[in-house]
């Protein structure tokens, strides 16, 4: 039996449907409803991003912002964009971009009703869709369906990848066992991730670090290969939007065309609708839900349009994509190897392995978060840490068809819970944003409270009189 061909089968199934279908079209649906709030309040996303805490608890915006970032960014932004254009071709990147801007809109959604009805937790703050599911549709048996599949998708399916693609990038040394190396790599993972698991609440800061600078260097090497292939840049875009809308080439594979890689893949790595960054959103001390949501779309961008674009001109510019040679990784290597030399299979692999291991903390503050929506005891918390590393050592033995095939399947069932969920709840959203753009046009900072909307089932907002 081939469980490669099994899981692809069943991949493809599932994300004609889903992705396309469910996840687009609740980006298309929100992004009208809300106005297109991701492009109209932009300048209010950028504030509310670097806006300090509103009291001393919980985590500031950044550091939430970061927190989700950390986890969007992650290998997906490398390998997956390769992936994507290799067996679909260039105009992947246009439908990447398109869901990056639509999808942005469920994110707002969603993270701003994870703020509103996020639960105190000591001197932090817990919430995510299994919270909203749970309060506002009086549905904890749902609730427990979509932590439960968030976990698998986090903590074990998404993570495994990370380790894969760690492994993934040092096949470039022909010199290594890679027998050994995967030995080596799982260890060193699940030894380094088992600290920062028991360190306690570490992740926000050390992702506030690291993500930006990590980033950064890899924005330059992109910037630097845009600046020397100037030139290029016109012919590159066409190429983009005359793939994009090859009709025939789409229609004629529709599974393996560009738009559906395109989606899967844009989708695949900011999460937009997902029901993942919630989990980090839910953290943030802010004065009004809707600055948390707001400063969602920002991190949908920073991971599409800037990481994953990155990509895409490293890759089109140089021209390895044509080079059936490499995929993944590997073909990422032989792209910035082009533009600065040998040691940009260097650079790469070092990328890699910050991408991953940040990702893998982010991975690991989402479960985390639904483990204890399901259950506060202390041994199963521990368990589960054990597990989730040695997910680690696991992951960093797959193949790259069946590391795919498993995360993208489980990040799909997850979603279909949470998509049902803010579809049914979006209008509470809605109201929170309309609260704050009343306040903002009377010159206020918002502030928020749950009469304002006319909520009494809050955990935080509170307040015992009705704002005028």
């Amino acid at each position: 039996m081939d469980i490669s061909a099994i899981l692809n089968s069943f991949d493809d199934m599932l994300y004609t449907w889903l992705l396309i279908y469910m996840l687009a079209g609740a980006g298309i649906y929100f992004s009208f409803r809300t106005g297109f709030v991701q492009i109209r309040r932009f300048k209010d996303a950028m504030a509310c991003m670097l806006e300090k805490k509103d009291d001393n608890k919980g985590v500031s915006s950044f550091q939430a912002l970061m927190i989700a970032t950390a986890s969007r960014v992650g290998t997906g932004n490398m390998a997956g964009v390769a992936v994507a254009i290799m067996a679909g071709g260039p105009g992947a990147a246009f439908w990447m971009w398109l869901m990056a801007v639509l999808g942005s809109a469920s994110a707002f959604v969603e993270s701003t009703l994870a703020q509103i009805y996020k639960k105190r937790d000591g001197s932090s703050f817990k919430g995510g869709p299994a919270y909203y599911i749970e309060r506002a549709l009086n549905a904890r048996w749902l609730g427990i369906i979509f932590a439960l599949s968030l976990i698998a998708t986090f903590a074990f399916g998404f993570n495994g990848l990370q380790a894969f693609n760690i492994v993934d990038s040092f096949t470039a040394y022909k010199s290594l066992n890679m027998d050994i190396v995967k030995i080596v790599v799982g260890v060193t993972l699940a030894v380094l991730a088992l600290y920062m698991f028991f360190a306690g609440d570490v992740i926000g800061k050390i992702s506030a670090v690291l993500v930006p600078a990590m980033a950064g260097m890899y924005i330059a090497i992109g910037l630097f290969t845009i600046i020397t292939h100037i030139r290029m840049m016109p012919s590159v875009f066409a190429l983009i939007i005359r793939n994009a809308f090859d009709f025939k080439a789409i229609f004629g594979g529709f599974t393996g065309s560009c738009l559906v890689l395109g989606v899967k893949r844009g989708l695949f790595s900011n999460e937009a609708g997902m029901g993942s960054a919630p989990n980090a959103s839910a953290s943030a001390s802010v004065s009004h839900p809707a600055k948390q949501g707001l400063a969602q779309i920002i991190s949908v961008y920073i991971d599409t349009l800037l990481i994953c674009s990155t990509t895409v001109f490293l890759i089109l510019l140089t021209g390895t994509w044509e080079d059936q040679g490499f995929t993944g990784i590997p073909l990422l290597q032989q792209c910035v190897k082009n533009v600065i030399g040998p040691i940009g299979v260097h650079f790469v692999t070092v990328i890699v392995c910050l991408f991953a291991f940040t990702s893998i903390l982010g991975n690991y503050f989402y479960a985390e978060a639904n483990i204890l929506f399901i259950t506060k005891n202390k041994a199963v918390m521990v368990l589960f840490r054990l597990a989730a590393a040695g997910m680690l050592i696991v992951g960093a033995s797959n193949n790259i068809d069946v590391a795919w095939c498993l995360a993208d399947i489980t990040m799909g069932l997850e979603a279909v819970v949470n998509i049902i969920a803010i579809l049914l709840l979006g209008n509470i959203a809605l109201d929170a944003l309309k609260d704050y753009e009343k306040q903002r046009a009377e010159g206020k900072d918002p502030v928020f409270y749950e009469e304002n909307i006319g909520l009494t089932n809050t955990d935080v907002w509170k307040s015992g009189k009705k704002e005028e």
